[in-house]
């Protein structure tokens, strides 16, 4: 029996198994509590369907919906639920023509009654997994704390000598049963919360698992068509090969010269600066380069659409349709108020797996970061989890570059929105300038943990041709004062025809 008690089966829902790290012990009594739609049903049925799949007899006994219910619940999924048993508890037919009690307590010989057609059924259908919906009804049944607790303890030692496992409802709607959870060898809590602006949000938590690790914390979770999709919070704890630290060109000798000798390999890159000035479309032709190496790049959308990001690139001559269309590069478009973050880190640990070539991701862009915080606002410590995220990517050599846009259009102020500083190894900065009443743009790089980088400011340009970075400007003033001045002659700024008309 311990042997068969120490095996572990699936839940239905893999994330989940690897959450319990494996899968639940079989031949126990579970508990899965939460208030009502946050999908206890869908998850019984998905338990009942890995097994059936598995060749294992199932059960679905339930209070309080009926075969029709279930069955239309199941069809909504696109499941069918042949081969599974349904046993209904209340006879409709049986309600109708029930008479008064006289003698006993109407409470002891429903329950009674309802305990002993379970019995009898599992006695001759002898599943491998049962799941009883729901204890909310078996409590009303009870009229009282103890008669229910002591039917809890009779099923929990009835079922024990079976060989089966068994999920036990509860809709959570008097609060917490910590009696319940006692008897119970595991916990799995289901819950939601509204948010501010888009979908609830909805999350798992695993309480107890007597005498096996499991990931803790709340793990994000998806209820729709298909059934619960979730979302694992995660820790990057596994060992893995350090990258070597080789540094990887932007394929613009003169950007590469002010990072002193480009970006390394697993580092963040802060590409900041006011709007329009060209942060996006650095980040592009980072990309655009890791794809002529052939190697792949993914571009994490908060804000652009797809439809202008091609456009764009196309303005600047960047191929990256092209290179979308050969699998070089994948562009996610993420909807506000509709992704998590452990969501999110999914995606990203999904998108850097080595494609069907073999041909792996060594660049990665997001954004941008000011999307990113839009697009949760209503979750806490996003700064944390993207830091998770950036330690991820650097452990496994890939270069990410992070977009953050300055307040105001013309970024009169070196201050962000957030303090980022301490996430990145590089930070690029853009700034826009006045010349002989025009605006130019200049980039410059103002911090490089690892390289020794150039401390001059150029101009820079985007062109038809794709991006062009000038010759070092010295005549500026006011530099650390966010919009520097210039006070040099024109003939030391770029040609005007490597300047687009503003």
């Amino acid at each position: 029996m311990s042997d068969v008690g120490a095996r572990k089966i699936s839940t239905g829902v893999q994330a989940l198994d690897e959450v319990l790290h494996g899968g639940l012990q079989a031949c126990r009594l579970y508990l899965i509590e939460g208030s009502p739609g946050t999908g206890k049903t869908t998850l019984g049925l998905q338990f009942l369907l890995a097994g059936r799949d598995a060749g294992e007899k199932g059960i679905y006994v339930t209070l309080s919906e009926t075969k029709e219910e279930l069955i239309a619940v199941a069809r909504s999924h696109g499941w069918s639920l042949d081969g599974i048993e349904i046993h209904e508890l209340v006879d409709p037919a049986d309600e109708i023509g029930r008479v008064q009690y006289t003698m006993f307590e109407p409470a002891e010989i429903e329950l009674g009654s309802t305990i002993g057609s379970v019995q009898e059924r599992i006695e001759s259908l002898q599943p491998s997994r049962i799941v009883f919906d729901s204890l909310s009804e078996m409590r009303l049944l009870s009229q009282g704390a103890l008669r229910y607790r002591r039917q809890i303890l009779a099923l929990k030692q009835f079922l024990a000598g079976r060989n089966c496992t068994t999920l036990l409802l509860d809709d959570q709607a008097g609060g917490e049963d910590q009696q319940l959870q006692s008897l119970a060898h595991g916990v799995i809590r289901l819950e939601q919360q509204l948010t501010d602006y888009g979908n609830e949000r909805r999350f798992l938590r695993v309480i107890k698992y007597r005498g096996s690790e499991f990931v803790g914390g709340a793990h994000d979770l998806q209820l729709a068509r298909g059934g619960l999709t979730l979302f694992p919070r995660w820790s990057d704890n596994q060992p893995h090969d350090l990258p070597k630290g080789e540094q990887i060109s932007s394929g613009l000798p003169a950007l590469d010269a002010l990072l002193g000798g480009g970006v390394t390999e697993g580092s963040s890159t802060l590409l900041l600066g006011p709007a329009g000035v060209g942060k996006s479309s650095m980040g592009v032709q980072f990309a655009v380069e890791a794809a002529k190496r052939g190697e792949r790049a993914v571009l994490f959308e908060f804000e652009e659409s797809s439809h202008a990001l091609f456009n764009r690139s196309a303005g600047l001559g960047f191929p990256l349709r092209q290179y979308v269309d050969e699998g070089l590069i994948e562009v996610r478009q993420l909807r506000p108020g509709e992704v998590t973050p452990n969501e999110f880190a999914l995606h990203v640990r999904s998108a850097i797996q080595p494609d069907a070539q073999g041909r792996r991701t060594t660049v990665v862009l997001i954004d941008s970061l000011n999307g990113y915080l839009n697009a949760m606002p209503h979750e806490r410590f996003l700064i944390i989890q993207l830091n998770d995220i950036l330690h991820y990517l650097g452990r496994r050599g890939v270069a990410t570059f992070l977009v953050v846009a300055q307040h105001g259009m013309l970024g009169r102020t070196t201050a962000t929105p957030i303090d980022t500083s301490y996430l990145a190894d590089a930070v690029i900065l853009f700034r826009y300038f006045e010349a002989e009443g025009q605006i130019h743009r200049a980039i410059s790089v103002v911090k490089n943990r690892t390289a020794n980088h150039e401390h001059t400011i150029r101009e820079f340009g985007l062109s038809q041709n794709g991006l062009v970075i000038g010759e070092p400007l010295r005549k500026f003033r006011g530099v650390l004062a966010g919009t520097p001045e210039f006070v040099g002659t024109q003939e030391t700024l770029m040609p005007a025809k490597e300047r687009p008309p503003e």
